[in-house]
């Protein structure tokens, strides 16, 4: 059974959630079908936790919209993803940041940024 699972897995390709960690702020374009058509769909937020690992992984992404705290969890396999782009890495201490969901106004949002290291 776990060399079925393992050959299903490796055949998912590269994964597009390996720079994405809790704590930053990425947009994630979603393909979104209503009837007939179909559009993408930009999510913007913050990776409160990342859950699973191989085909089953999740991210749970948090963005205050009009004043109330919306979450999604996104699979990350999903062939509904278009593209993902990390805006801004943030420095967080815990692997999950649920004490953001406490938070109101721009404090629900603030976590201190990571300082990266620039090879030259």
């Amino acid at each position: 059974m776990n060399q079925l699972i393992q050959l299903v897995e490796s055949s998912l390709g590269a994964n597009r959630f390996e720079q994405v960690r809790p704590g930053d702020t990425v947009k994630i374009q979603l393909r979104v079908i209503e009837g007939e058509k179909e559009r993408l769909q930009a999510f913007e937020g913050v990776v409160i936790s990342d859950r699973g690992e191989g085909g089953s992984k999740t991210i749970t992404v948090r963005k205050i919209s009009h004043g109330v705290g919306v979450e999604r969890i996104i699979p990350v396999n999903s062939p509904n993803i278009e593209s993902v782009t990390v805006l801004r890495h943030g420095r967080a201490r815990r692997a999950k940041l649920f004490y953001l969901r406490k938070r109101t106004g721009k404090a629900a949002l603030k976590v201190k940024e990571r300082k990266t290291q620039v090879n030259a």
